[in-house]
């Protein structure tokens, strides 16, 4: 029975997972590019994330990829761009329970050492 219940929640279950875009840079901030010379790349890769549910039938509203890159440069202090940035959208779904749409913003911080001093 219990193997039985396992299987059909498998096949009732559905998810995707689909790579949107690739961007050399990207940003939904204001940034002066003639500093453009100074700022500095960060070591490592960030990711921000904005996700929505699906109640039944009804979602509770769309995902949107300028606040997941909102949420992924304003997770590093003095960023201001993501460099070699991946846009993907994730989805999954239990029919007529529960399911969870997303944008997921992967990428390397640019970071204005001016906007540092703040943070000291």
């Amino acid at each position: 029975m219990k193997k039985t219940l396992v299987i059909l929640a498998m096949l009732l279950s559905t998810g995707c997972s689909q790579r949107i875009a690739d961007f050399t840079i990207m940003s939904s901030k204001n940034i002066d590019l003639s500093r453009g010379a100074d700022f500095k790349r960060s070591p490592t890769r960030v990711k921000g994330e904005d996700k929505k549910s699906i109640i039944i039938l009804f979602p509770t509203g769309r995902p949107d990829v300028k606040q997941a890159m909102d949420n992924a440069i304003e997770s590093v202090p003095g960023a201001v761009a993501l460099m070699d940035g991946v846009a993907t959208s994730h989805i999954w779904y239990i029919p007529y329970i529960y399911g969870e749409a997303s944008i997921e913003i992967e990428g390397t911080p640019l970071i204005d050492p001016l906007l540092l001093k703040g943070y000291k």
